[in-house]
């Protein structure tokens, strides 16, 4: 029996979302910046970075499909399992290292937090917001939340965590990162004022203290 296809609502949602989240990155990164990005799938946000901002650098990616839309693009990817740890890559050997929609995947996001502030000079994170005022309705009326940002259900969905805008805020200062800016991205606008309720995507840019 072949898997089912993925609704097409579902990859639509995907698609905006990730545009929106490209947009709102993109502007955190100074130009000629050298940029590693954790996670970079397709690697759309890196060839961004090349060609409207003169950035250089690497992306890391596991899946096949993604490595090949990579090099398609011209973007230089590295085909590694992230969840191994970053030891190929010395400290600060990038001025900025992205994980975008990368954290919620991984089963050790502590230690890639750290190793993301002790390779980039910054990094920048951005990951699906579960404090959103909707998934916390949906909570309480008893169901896991479907929505844009987390459009699978329950028992499909790639992510094995979830956290909220505030977790992250928590995590950084558990592990001596200094947030450098911290907003939410909802439809595509900045989310400044209560992110934690009212943003689908959570958003920091920090450094090691």
């Amino acid at each position: 029996m072949s898997a089912p296809h993925k609704p097409f609502a579902v990859e639509l949602a995907q698609s905006q979302a990730a545009n929106d989240t490209l947009q709102a990155i993109a502007a955190l990164v100074p130009e000629g910046s050298r940029v590693l990005d954790l996670g970079c799938g397709d690697g759309a946000l890196l060839a961004h970075l090349q060609q409207h901002k003169g950035c250089t650098g690497y992306g890391v990616e596991l899946d096949d499909t993604n490595v090949h839309a990579c090099v398609q693009r011209g973007v230089n990817v590295l085909q590694l399992n992230l969840d191994q740890g970053l030891t190929l890559f010395g400290d600060h050997s990038f001025d900025v290292v992205l994980q975008i929609d990368t954290l919620q995947h991984l089963r050790n996001a502590e230690t890639m937090l750290r190793e993301t502030a002790r390779v980039g000079r910054t990094g920048i994170v951005a990951f699906p917001n579960f404090g959103h005022w909707p998934n916390r309705l949906s909570v309480l009326l008893g169901r896991m939340p479907v929505t844009k940002r987390l459009p699978y259900q329950w028992y499909d969905t790639p992510n094995i965590r979830v956290g909220t805008f505030a977790d992250f805020a928590a995590l950084a200062r558990q592990n001596q990162l200094q947030i450098l800016d911290a907003f939410g991205l909802q439809a595509g606008q900045e989310v400044r004022l209560w992110p934690n309720a009212l943003a689908g995507t959570a958003v920091f840019k920090f450094q090691k203290n």
